[in-house]
């Protein structure tokens, strides 16, 4: 067989492949962890269910999978929201509203479900840390940079992290309810203080 022939089955499995993960993350994300199956995964994707055994044999090989994916999407998420400011520090305003970002969004509340989950399931607890682990990295890099502080600096470290997690905080608040309008008097408070603490942090011209 031709190495042309080979080329374009090898991309459509890849891009069944990534339909496929692509449709597990958007039902974790709407439809929650114990609903999202091989069946109706295949069935959003467009995909047959013995195309979808094909790429994965069992629910477990899709999840896991599924969750690699996602980790990959939301670390991108966060580089693009970095690469949008350009060099330099950003207005803290900006800064917190990028982060928030993450926090909003499909991909976190697929992650959400995938949280849940290993909150009872020892087996994609070990297997989804690590992963998190990743993202955490890349959001403090991505808060750190946008604030341009002294990321050596331990006040400033601890507020960064602070910073992510208050992040996370209104995302889940934003969970069951629009929570837009306290979301905004919450980041409006929060930017005047890390403006404050910035200031007082950096070294003196």
């Amino acid at each position: 067989m031709s190495r042309t022939v080979i080329e374009p089955q090898q991309d459509r499995s890849r891009a069944t492949r990534d339909r496929l993960l692509e449709s597990a993350v958007t039902l974790l994300s709407e439809t929650g962890w114990n609903n999202t199956t091989v069946s109706t995964v295949a069935a959003h994707a467009g995909v047959s269910r013995g195309a979808t055994q094909h790429h994965f044999p069992t629910r477990d090989d899709l999840f896991t999978a599924a969750i690699e994916h996602m980790t990959v999407a939301r670390v991108d998420e966060v580089k693009a929201a970095l690469a949008a400011h350009g060099d330099g520090p950003a207005p803290v305003r900006e800064v917190l509203e990028s982060i928030i970002s993450l926090y909003t969004g499909p991909l976190f509340k697929a992650a959400l479900q995938v949280w849940t989950a290993a909150a009872v399931d020892p087996a994609v607890r070990r297997h989804i840390i690590p992963l998190e682990q990743v993202v955490a990295r890349e959001a403090f890099r991505l808060a750190a940079s946008l604030l341009g502080i002294d990321r050596e600096n331990p006040r400033l470290r601890a507020i960064v992290a602070a910073t992510l997690d208050l992040g996370r905080g209104l995302g889940l608040a934003n969970i069951l309810t629009d929570d837009a309008d306290r979301r905004t008097w919450v980041l409006d408070a929060w930017c005047t203080e890390l403006e404050a603490i910035i200031a007082a942090e950096s070294p003196s011209p």
